[in-house]
């Protein structure tokens, strides 16, 4: 399997998001499927593109474009990731391949950056598992951190891969 990620050309691919994210119910990023008005919005705010943020396409040799990748916090040395896959391509071990061409496009476009972050829900099972596939490690429990609409806030969970671990392959353990 091929993966590849395709910069985002704003405002060129605006049509293209708002379908995408309109298009698909996100049930572990909090808002589930957003409005018209709340892509737009985010668009103009710089969300997919800027000095601290880039949107990437992900696209499957074999399945065409399967989701989108952010990376955000880009100035700040350790880069965190927004990962969506349309919900017909969930569940078809995407996850870890995705993750890995991210980490490593990551670490061989920014030879600053020394650690990829990434936190996901604690029901969000799937990209749990994802995360360790992807060689990165459980660092942070935030309880009440990640707010859920009409619903009492639920735990997020903090992940990271190292550099040296990246480069070596190997899972460098908690001390």
């Amino acid at each position: 399997m091929e993966i590849d990620l395709v910069p985002m050309n704003l405002p060129g691919d605006r049509d293209e998001l708002i379908r995408f994210l309109t298009g698909n119910d996100f049930p572990f990023h909090g808002g589930g499927r957003l409005t018209i008005g709340e892509v737009e919005d985010r668009i103009s705010g710089g969300r997919f593109e800027g000095p601290d943020h880039a949107g990437f396409w992900i696209n499957v040799d074999t399945l065409g474009r399967v989701g989108y990748a952010v990376l955000d916090d880009l100035t700040d040395g350790a880069p965190l990731f927004d990962l969506r896959l349309a919900a017909k391509y969930r569940r078809r071990s995407l996850g870890s391949p995705v993750l890995n061409a991210l980490t490593t496009h990551v670490f061989s476009s920014m030879p600053e950056v020394n650690r990829f972050e990434g936190n996901t829900r604690s029901d969000n099972i799937a990209m749990r598992r994802t995360f360790v596939r992807a060689g990165f490690i459980q660092e942070a429990c935030y309880r009440d951190g990640w707010p859920v609409a009409g619903r009492v806030p639920m735990a997020s969970f903090g992940y990271a891969i190292l550099r040296r671990d990246w480069e070596s392959g190997t899972t460098t353990p908690l001390e």
